[in-house]
This record gives structure tokens, sequence and C-alpha cells, in this order.
């Protein structure tokens, strides 16, 4: 990974969301991490601690109560081409094929159609899905679900992915291979990626580095780097200490509240 300069930058972020009858909710308090770029960063924490409320001020669908968040010297405020996003809900159109879920974005950046076809080509190969391109989502399982996502989050060549539990549906032994094939396509076109999962396990098989958030309100509690080469074995003794090291924080201190 390239670690030269802070691709991604999250400065004393705090967000507030109000119910029904106008009551505040604290969501995240003062976050603060940066993301090198090419740098494949993970968040875990407990369900609530506000992780995907991060992703979404990250993808631009939200604004923060207070703090910025950047991509180099440019501030995020609003969805961008440089920012990709893959959801745990595939978010495929029903009616369109593979491939032209995978040329949706570049029809919306107005991609001339000889490129369009070459790009979707390129992306449909890499996830592994040639031959396929003319099966509508009700025909493919859910990890090849998932690839068309990849795809088409590849297709419109973002600088960041950002990924919001994307394997979280998906049974053990196809997440597992979903994560190496992840890692196969990350290794061969380089992505900033940030990468929210309740996994530990799959945080330390995947990550340069891992954010831990604790709850109430969303914090970074602390970041641990995972300096292992890849690919990595969760038998190994370095990665089982990892594991437990952050297992055991998070069941601390689950469900207690920032000091005041």
């Amino acid at each position: 990974m390239s670690t030269n300069s802070s691709q991604v930058k999250v400065d004393r972020v705090s967000k507030v969301h109000y119910s029904l009858q106008g009551e505040p909710l604290l969501a995240l308090v003062d976050v603060t991490f940066s993301v090198a770029n090419n740098e494949f960063f993970s968040i875990v924490g407990p369900s609530g601690c506000g992780k995907t409320t991060l992703l979404n001020l990250l993808a631009g669908f939200e604004e923060p109560t207070r703090g910025e968040l950047c991509i180099g010297s440019e501030l995020i405020t609003a969805p961008g081409w440089e920012r990709a996003v893959v959801f745990q809900e595939y978010a495929l159109f029903p009616w369109y094929n593979v491939y032209d879920n995978v040329c949706y974005g570049l029809k919306r950046k107005r991609v001339p159609e000889t490129e369009q076809r070459a790009i979707a080509e390129h992306y449909i190969a890499l996830v592994g899905l040639r031959g396929f391109e003319k099966r509508y989502p009700r025909e493919l399982s859910g990890g090849m679900r998932q690839r068309v996502s990849i795809a088409r989050a590849l297709a419109v060549n973002p600088s960041v992915l950002l990924m919001d539990e994307p394997f979280a549906a998906l049974d053990i032994q196809t997440r597992e291979y979903m994560q190496d094939e992840l890692l196969k396509i990350w290794e061969r076109e380089p992505k900033t990626v940030i990468f929210i999962t309740h996994s530990i396990d799959e945080a330390i098989k995947l990550s340069d580095r891992i954010a831990i958030m604790a709850p109430r309100p969303g914090r970074i509690a602390e970041i641990k780097s995972v300096e292992l080469p890849r690919p990595r074995n969760l038998a190994d003794p370095t990665m089982a200490e990892l594991a437990r090291e952050v297992k055991n924080w998070l069941r601390q201190h689950a469900f207690e509240t920032a000091p005041a």
C-alpha cells in the first residue's frame, strides 16, 4: 500500500439524528482518522455504533453536523464518481441483465457506447462472470450478484471503494470465497477501500488497518495495524491473538457510553 499521502480524511466529525418527535440522538462524536492511497481500511464495532452512518457521510448521502470529510483536498458535500458504494443488499436492477447493470453508471456518466462495452467486458471478466453477461439477477447466486455489484462499482473508475458489509448475507463458504476474490481484484487494480464489517476475522484477513468503533455515541476507540503478508491464515498464532484482542475489547466496551 502507498502511505505517502492521506487520500481520505475524516476530521472531528459528529452527526446528530433526530427522532420523529424532534429529539436529538448523537450518532457519532469527534470521529477522526485518515486512510492512505490504496489502503484497505476496515471499520468494526457493535451494532448501533454508527458504522453505516459514517459510510453514508463518506459517500455524501448525508452531511455531518460538525467536522469535515475530504478526498485529498476536496471536501465531501455530495455523492461523486470518485467514490463508489457496494451495499450489503445487492442493489441491482432486476430488469437489467449483468451487462446492463455494470453499464448503468457508465451511461449516467455519458461514456461513449464503444467505451462502455470495453469497460463492462473488462470488469465482468475481472470478477469472474464472463459468459453471464445476459443473465438477470434472479438467475444468479448471492455471491454472483455481489460480484456484479462490485463490477458495477469498479466500472466508473472510483479512487475510493466504500463497502457496507458486502458479504454479510452470504453463507460462510461463499463469504470466504468472496473475500479471496475481493483481495485478488484489489491487488490487480488497487483502490482505497473502506470496508464496514461485523466480522473481526474478516477485517483481519482483508485489511491493512482496522478501526475499532465504540458505541453511544459512535467514536473511533483504537486503530490497529495488521502487519502480516497476504494471503493470511486465521489459524496463524499472530492473527489469532489479534482477533482475541479485538474481540475482548468489544466485549468489554460494547455497552459503555462516552465520557461526558
